[in-house]
């Protein structure tokens, strides 16, 4: 058994040590909000927040998380409405959604951080999650009213 602290919640978990937590997550846990990409780490479908950084989830053996806090999307706010995805919604960021949580879980760690990025602390930032419908641009824009540089809903 391996003992997680996954959105403020103790779970053990009968898993072998080298599964990857991403599906420890999805198939053991049943959060399905992380999603499963690449499976190589490279295009941030998979990211999580471990002690508030965030991490490729596909790429980390469970073994590796015991005893530190993990943070999915559906951990993100208590109400399920982060500022960030407020912004998300406001700035209307997603079109066919599926690396929308790892971009959330991104910008949110981002935020954490800095709370008043630059679009170069953003690129910086989100560099790293791939958005295959193009949606850079509102992401951006996203982040910025998230972290209230912009006013929601004006281009």
């Amino acid at each position: 058994m391996i003992s997680l602290s996954i959105n403020g919640r103790s779970q053990s978990v009968d898993v072998a040590p080298d599964t990857p937590l991403l599906w420890v997550l999805r198939d053991t846990v049943g959060l399905t909000g992380t999603k499963f990409g690449c499976g190589a780490g490279l295009c941030g479908a998979c990211t999580v927040h471990l002690n508030g950084d965030p991490v490729r989830s596909c790429q980390l053996p469970v073994s590796a998380v015991a005893g530190k806090k993990i943070t999915t999307i559906e951990g993100l706010s208590a109400d399920g409405i982060h500022k960030v995805q407020q912004a998300w919604i406001s700035e209307q960021v997603p079109q066919c959604g599926y690396c929308q949580s790892g971009q959330v879980m991104a910008a949110a760690a981002l935020l954490a951080k800095n709370a008043k990025p630059t679009d170069a602390d953003i690129d910086t930032a989100m560099s790293g999650n791939i958005c295959r419908c193009g949606t850079y641009q509102r992401i951006r824009r996203a982040i910025h009213v998230a972290a209230g540089q912009a006013k929601a809903g004006v281009a």
